[in-house]
């Protein structure tokens, strides 16, 4: 809440005028008034292309993904390990996907599949996605959401625009939902499209009514700055002003408004529905285009909780259902990335918690699986059209060049201009290394320069 000081006068309620003149809290999503005071003039200063940023899409798949029917498929596994879908050919040669991912097929030479992801635990939850630790971990000891080390490290491109949003919505499994800042400090949390965060930068519950007559109170301070004969009073009453412009032109609500999108491009990603699955996320493709619409808007993360892929039974006929919307939907924002020549700036990481098992169960489904899963990565600048690490004959194991999930998080951090061997100051000002020493940027996925 800011305060304006003025004159002495004592009004009937016991308050001086020189007590406050409040305008409200006007604050969002962690940015002060200051913060979006400056950040007025740097929106407007230069153009796009000079404000080029490093930014990253994280889509996360609750439940965990079949990667043995989808990306890494066995047909010449026995019957009750191999499954009911066959492979297809993709614009990489050698490299095959799913018959159910003909989409995802065409776009492989613009994403690189990493088959042998290990090193995650078994448990339901986004954790290990979004901090690099396990539940537990981040619980004890308050260890931050990937997106608030980035916020802490980075800040905010423009200030009018917040570096981390959050598209997850509020899901029944609350270990699927997204953790904040931690130790870092309530100011670097994500800014959340699902709750009050989204209703403050819409304004809400400030009606036409109440932000004219707040306006009018404005006008009033010229009188008062007058009385007052304060040379500093005049920056006060001009920051008001822009601050009301600010709040009412908000960058970030409209690069939420996918109906200003081309319908052709919005076509292109296919709908879905804003409808949970599950105890898990909705497969909502408008969220997909929402997210690349923020990185072009300024915002360094944005996270995304996709699916419901937790199939411990009929595990077929649910993916034979979901999986051709993801395919448009992910193959999309792959080709949309590219199109729009954001390649070299925006890395594009898809993944859940764990894989699922060799062996199909008594149920037509598959169970959890934490030694192997795989992930879909593209953009940042990386080397693309190529499958890193393998696993066995019943997609078990990895059988060669197995990359630790926080590995994944190490090659984030990388694109985005990050050394996560690096440390953090938390909210008490103590150094934390933003990963553990042992976890390192995936060599295949960077250029030859930045192995020398």
């Amino acid at each position: 809440m800011l305060r304006l000081t003025g004159t002495g006068h004592r009004y009937c309620d016991g308050n001086t005028r020189r007590s406050f003149l409040q305008l409200g809290g006007l604050a969002v999503g962690g940015l002060t008034l200051p913060q979006l005071l400056s950040a007025e003039s740097l929106a407007g200063a230069g153009t796009s292309a000079q404000r080029r940023h490093k930014s990253v899409i994280m889509v996360y798949l609750s439940g965990g993904l079949s990667h043995q029917d989808t990306f890494d498929l066995k047909p010449d596994a026995p019957a009750e390990v191999r499954g009911e879908f066959n492979p297809i050919a993709t614009t990489v040669p050698g490299i095959q996907f799913s018959e159910l991912l003909p989409k995802m097929a065409m776009v492989a030479d613009r994403c690189s599949v990493i088959r042998s992801v290990v090193g995650q635990r078994d448990e339901h939850s986004s954790f290990q996605n979004l901090t690099g630790f396990t539940m537990g971990e981040v619980q004890r000891n308050g260890l931050p959401n990937f997106g608030s080390v980035v916020a802490r490290v980075q800040g905010a491109t423009n200030e009018v625009t917040p570096p981390f949003v959050d598209l997850f919505p509020t899901m029944q499994h609350r270990p699927y939902n997204s953790t904040g800042a931690g130790y870092l400090g309530s100011a670097h949390n994500q800014v959340r499209a699902d709750g009050e965060d989204l209703a403050n930068m819409q304004l809400r519950f400030i009606e036409p009514p109440t932000f004219a007559s707040r306006r009018s109170l404005l006008d009033q301070l010229d009188s008062l700055r007058r009385q007052a004969d304060n040379r500093s009073f005049d920056n006060l009453n001009e920051s008001y002003r822009r601050a009301f412009d600010v709040l009412t032109s908000s960058r970030l609500v409209e690069a939420m408004n996918v109906e200003r999108e081309d319908p052709a491009v919005r076509e292109r990603y296919g709908k879905g529905s804003s409808k949970h699955l599950g105890d898990g996320a909705p497969m909502w493709n408008d969220q997909l285009l929402t997210a690349r619409r923020l990185v072009e808007a300024g915002v360094r993360v944005v996270t995304v909780a996709y699916g419901f892929w937790d199939t411990h039974g009929s595990n077929f006929s649910h993916l034979k259902r979901h999986l051709p919307l993801f395919d448009t939907g992910i193959s999309a924002l792959i080709q949309d990335i590219y199109d729009r020549g954001l390649d070299e700036d925006v890395t594009v990481v898809v993944w859940g918690e764990f894989g699922r098992t060799p062996k199909i169960n008594k149920d037509a489904g598959r169970d959890h699986w934490a030694p192997v899963q795989s992930a879909i990565l593209a953009g940042g600048g990386m080397p693309v059209g190529q499958v890193i690490g393998s696993t066995d004959k019943t997609a078990a194991y990895a059988a060669d060049r197995p990359v630790h999930y926080r590995d994944i998080l190490a090659t984030i951090y990388h694109n985005l201009g990050i050394d996560c061997e690096n440390y953090v100051r938390d909210s008490a000002d103590r150094p934390v290394r933003i990963l553990p020493e042992e976890a390192r940027p995936v060599k295949e996925l960077l250029r030859s320069s930045a192995l020398s």
